[in-house]
């Protein structure tokens, strides 16, 4: 579908939605970026990968990536509260090794890969450069990142702490990761924001996601083709 044809279909689709969630989908898709993204491996429990979700969406990072090694990737609906129908979300479980396959898709895009880590060689959040496509990669609550997913990395970023915990919890930590970066990014003179086709596929996938019998509404679109 051509972006001339794509645009008609957003038109179309958009004028069965109310006035308030056309004004929400077009003012929330300029916030939305590519320019950072989120990759979480193997987390086990729901509610924390479930709680990552839901802050992608509030700081408008548009794209999550799950790697299902060991542990298989659950929502839990009563921490996403629907923040899933308006992200996309990647799973990576065909492959023996997906973290490998995950990193290489990400690199064919142009991203940087952050291993979000207490690392000997790393660097605070704070002075990650935002000039570059960042992707930050999570592990397991339990024992971190695995150890292809650090080799595999092209820096090593923590965030600082001050107290006798050793870590934060990964949903706070991917939380304070997004905040700290988008904050940086959009005061900066970079191209973070999506292309316009990009916002067009996004804001019919929003639109579909919120009509019913949307099916239906597309295929009379067609007819008038």
């Amino acid at each position: 579908m051509d972006l001339e044809v794509k645009r008609a279909l957003k038109n179309y689709l958009f004028e069965v939605l109310t006035d308030n969630k056309r004004d929400l989908f077009e003012k929330n898709i300029e916030n939305r970026t590519r320019h950072l993204t989120v990759v979480l491996e193997d987390i086990f429990q729901p509610h924390n990968a479930s709680a990552v979700l839901r802050s992608a969406d509030l700081f408008g990072v548009q794209d999550v990536h799950i790697i299902e090694n060991k542990n298989q990737y659950n929502i839990n609906p009563d921490v996403v509260v629907g923040s899933n129908k308006w992200i996309n979300l990647y799973q990576y479980n065909q492959l023996e090794n997906n973290t490998l396959d995950c990193i290489k898709s990400l690199r064919e895009k142009g991203y940087i890969i952050a291993a979000t880590t207490p690392y000997n060689k790393d660097i605070n959040l704070e002075e990650m450069p935002v000039h570059h496509k960042t992707a930050f990669l999570f592990g397991t609550e339990l024992t971190g990142l695995s150890e292809i997913a650090l080799q595999h990395s092209d820096v090593f970023v923590k965030i600082p702490m001050y107290g006798f915990t050793e870590s934060f919890n990964i949903s706070v930590s991917a939380a304070l990761t997004m905040y700290s970066f988008s904050q940086r990014m959009r005061r900066n003179n970079i191209l973070w924001q999506l292309t316009e086709e990009e916002k067009i596929d996004i804001q019919i996938q929003w639109a579909k996601n919120t009509i019913k019998e949307v099916e239906l509404i597309i295929n009379r679109f067609m007819d008038t083709l």
